[in-house]
């Protein structure tokens, strides 16, 4: 019977010796596959390649590898140490160091990869769970708030697929900060100084009250930050990284609300007791793409449509395709003409400036305002929104998103909301009248720091329906407040005994307050409602740093939009264009443009030179799949059309997006406003009909050149490139200056534009200018500061500082040859030192048929 028996032990003992081999070669070697890369995971969990799959090339650094997923806890991270594989399932089997083991359905879709934990044991002490940091060796361009590392050929990614899982590491506050950091995109064309090396990090500029000066390095090679989901990593390319936290614990963090880490600086970081929030890791997903770089978007809006994440249209076209980038008008003033000045330029959103910047107050939605006229009765903001709808122009307000102001919020005084965000919490320990000003506490938890940003040294405290200023505390027990002032902004002084609760509050950079996670709930709501009721799809979101004021992260502004979005669907509303004072990868779906900034700051239209805060934009916004802005760039007076025209063809060909500045007084004493206004359209009228080459683009984008457009059928348009001779603060003498001048294009008739830049109270008396052939142009006129000597169409002129005609000199009917020449231009009289001329003589060229 024994003899029987032993054939079948045989067997099974081989069957198992199969099955455990099975089961070693899957914890040895993971192979996923979609149809653009290849993944490998080894037997401890780490991927250790990612592989182009049609040319082979490996973009996972050589003998580096990256865990699939990590845990982490105040002590550190906790790394996996072995991988098993069950193909049937999907499913891979992580072991931890300290026995944890998690279970992550890892799926192979078509053009990306896709994770999600399903389970973890012995999650306590767990804080966090990683996905990454994953190792690539591609260092060219770096998406740091996407989570996207581009080389010329390959483009890698994560995407977070819920809203509890967000870019980059944990750290205290879940965000990143701005520093510059030092990476040439072409080191053969930017090359790097000695003194510089790549990977070198660099404070930010200013002191922290100024956000212009933060943007204070010119050179290609300083890079700004933005955020922490991709980095630099000059030892071998970059890294990529998503997180999930567990929210349902309270946690004490020390971060800067925004823009920097130094201490010091009026922004320092502070203490922050940051409270529980219902949302954990456990269910965390994303999404780890790897393609062909031009096909890099169109995978992310795949990824997007497949998951259900938010996916915001504007006329057919998703919000981040290029093709539905458009400028929009920020208007000031009375409102006479607002319309119609927008539907001249073709133009459909309005961010209304002439209304004043909108706090939130739920128990006065509208504060009694009304939309202005010159010629008419003022309006409401509904009846205005339904106006602006109906003539097919998105129109909305310039908000300070969460920011609750005392003396114009219901949720501050005169009775405070208990879900204010706090800083620190204590108790106090001796019974408290109305009349009491000593205050007693059991700890000082950081209350000996300022609160507030920019230095304004806020700090208010909050017990029961009372809120305190206080400013200091002492540094020995007992423990007592300093400086103390009860019943702070109207509110009632009370009653409170031994043991009561009392909190500092977050104050927001404008001494008011910011929402908690369940209060910022009822403002993502009142948002909706409130732009459905007011007419309005569109939204300026300044001071959207309040969604850090509760040190939840970028989970913050996930949870802030995906409720004002899915509260403004509810009320009725369709397309809402977003614009806001930053963006990060918790507002990324959600936001249509980031038109911060402007002027010479951004971009000069006139000058076509970039400023500092436009260059380091441009390229942390294009790293991240988000239009490049020019801020807000406000007409002038003095434009001419080629100005204009530069502006438009110029965002094109940097896929670039901007707020064109307008008021009434600003267009009626602009003089070329009609040929602006015709010119402007026929550029609008392009985007509507063509799709733009990327060698159109490469020509748009030269800064050598202006482009003027005309339209001859509807779908038929003419491009003239514009090449300006441009001379700027020069010097007004008897003798004069001759300026070379160079035509590349045909001899044509000569155009130019002569200003005067005087003191205040002087004024020029006359100018000269001889031409190559010895002809003279006397102009024995008196010109102000900023005043004009123009020849245009045969018309030697006058005009005032908006180029309006003061007076006609001349007719004079003269040619520009091709190729080099000169002009000379001198004091016709006695010269002046403190006065400074500009010369601009415009050349055209042949037009070519787009």
């Amino acid at each position: 019977m024994n003899r029987c028996f032993t054939p079948l032990i045989r067997i099974l003992a081989v069957l198992m010796m199969l099955l455990s081999y099975s089961i070693l070669a899957h914890s040895q070697a993971i192979n996923l596959k979609t149809r653009y890369s290849s993944v490998s995971i080894d037997g401890k969990g780490f991927i250790t390649s990612i592989k182009d799959v049609k040319t082979k090339k490996e973009y996972n650094p050589k003998g580096l590898s990256s865990a699939l997923m990590s845990l982490s806890n105040d002590k550190g991270y906790i790394f996996p140490n072995k991988a098993t594989y069950t193909p049937k399932r999907n499913e891979i089997l992580l072991t931890f160091t300290n026995g944890a083991q998690a279970r992550i359905k890892a799926e192979q879709k078509n053009e990306y990869f896709r994770f999600q934990l399903i389970s973890l044991s012995k999650q306590e002490g767990i804080d966090n769970i990683i996905w990454g940091p994953y190792k690539t060796n591609i260092s060219k361009t770096i998406g740091d708030i996407f989570g996207v590392v581009r080389s010329e050929d390959f483009a890698i990614g994560v995407m977070g697929l819920n809203d509890n899982t967000t870019g980059g590491p944990p750290t205290g506050g879940d965000m990143s900060f701005m520093y510059y950091f030092i990476h040439s995109p072409d080191p053969v064309k930017y090359p790097l100084p000695p003194n510089l090396k790549e990977g070198q990090t660099f404070t930010i500029g200013g002191d922290g009250h100024n956000d212009v000066a933060f943007y204070s390095h010119p050179e290609e090679y300083f890079r700004m930050n933005y955020g922490n989901s991709a980095r630099l990593e000059p030892k071998y390319g970059s890294a990529i990284c998503l997180h999930s936290r567990n929210r349902r614990k309270e946690q004490m963090i020390r971060f800067p609300v925004l823009p920097d880490n130094l201490d010091g600086k009026v922004n320092s970081a502070r203490y922050q007791l940051v409270t529980p929030t219902d949302a954990g890791y456990i269910g965390s997903a994303m999404a780890l793409y790897a393609c062909p770089d031009t096909l890099g978007l169109k995978t992310i809006e795949r990824i997007v449509l497949n998951e259900g994440l938010p996916h915001p249209e504007i006329d057919g076209k998703w919000i981040k395709d290029p093709k539905a980038y458009r400028p929009d008008v920020a208007w000031w003033g009375v409102h006479d003409s607002l319309m119609n000045y927008t539907q001249r330029l073709g133009l459909k959103s309005v961010q209304d400036e002439g209304w004043g910047e909108y706090y939130p107050n739920r128990a006065n939605r509208w504060n009694g305002s009304k939309i202005n006229f010159k010629s008419a009765p003022a309006m409401s903001i509904p009846e205005y929104g339904a106006l602006m709808k109906k003539n097919g122009i998105r129109w909305g307000l310039h908000t300070l998103c969460e920011f609750l102001q005392p003396g114009g919020n219901s949720d501050v005084n005169p009775v405070p909301n208990d879900s204010l965000a706090i800083m620190q919490r204590t108790v106090i320990t001796k019974n408290l009248s109305p009349l009491d000003t000593i205050i007693t506490v059991a700890d000082r938890a950081y209350f000996n720091e300022f609160g507030g940003w920019e230095g304004n040294h806020t700090n208010v405290l909050k017990i029961g329906k009372e809120l305190i200023e206080y400013n200091g505390i002492t540094e020995t027990k007992p423990y007592t407040f300093l400086h103390v002032k009860r019943g702070f902004h109207g509110t009632t002084r009370g009653s409170f005994e031994t043991g009561t609760t009392i909190v500092k509050l977050q104050p927001n950079c404008y001494h008011g307050f910011a929402p908690d996670m369940n209060l910022q709930e009822v403002y993502a709501d009142y948002y909706g409602k409130w732009l459905t009721d007011g007419g309005m799809d569109y939204i300026d979101f300044d001071g959207l740093e309040s969604c850090i004021y509760q040190g939840h992260g970028e989970y913050s502004f996930k949870r802030f939009f995906h409720k004002l979005f899915d509260s403004y669907t509810k009320n009725g509303g369709k397309y809402l264009r977003v614009m806001g004072s930053a963006v990060g990868e918790g507002s990324w779906h959600y936001m249509s443009v980031c038109n911060v900034g402007g002027g010479d700051n951004m971009f000069n239209p006139v000058t076509n030179k970039w400023g500092i805060e436009g260059k380091d934009m441009r390229y942390v916004f294009q790293s991240s799949y988000l239009p490049a802005t020019f801020g807000i760039i406000s007409l002038g007076s003095e434009w001419t059309m080629y100005d204009a025209e530069n502006l438009q063809a110029k965002s094109i060909g940097w896929d670039a997006t901007y707020m064109l500045g307008l008021s009434e007084q600003s267009v009626e004493n602009c003089a070329e406003k009609d040929d602006i206004f015709k010119a402007y359209r026929t550029w609008e009228n392009l985007r509507d009909e063509k799709d733009f080459s990327k060698a159109l683009k490469e020509k748009l984008k030269d800064l050598n050149y202006k482009f003027h457009l005309e339209q001859n059928g509807k779908k038929s348009f003419v491009l003239y490139p514009v090449r300006e001779n441009r001379f700027s603060n020069e010097s007004y003498t008897p003798q004069g200056k001759s300026y070379q001048l160079n035509n590349e294009f045909e001899s044509q008739p000569l155009e130019f534009a002569v200003r005067v830049h005087v003191p205040k109270g002087e004024q020029v008396d006359g100018v000269k200018i001889t031409l190559q052939n010895g002809k003279q142009l006397l102009v024995d006129k008196k010109l102000s500061n900023g005043e004009f000597i123009i020849l245009k169409g045969n018309s030697l002129f006058v005009a005032d500082k908006s180029r309006k005609k003061r007076e006609e000199i001349s007719s004079e009917h003269l040619v520009l040859p091709k190729g080099k020449s000169e002009i000379t231009v001198a004091a016709l009289h006695e010269g002046n030192e403190k006065v400074k001329l500009d010369v601009v003589v415009n050349t055209i060229g042949k037009g070519q048929k787009i």
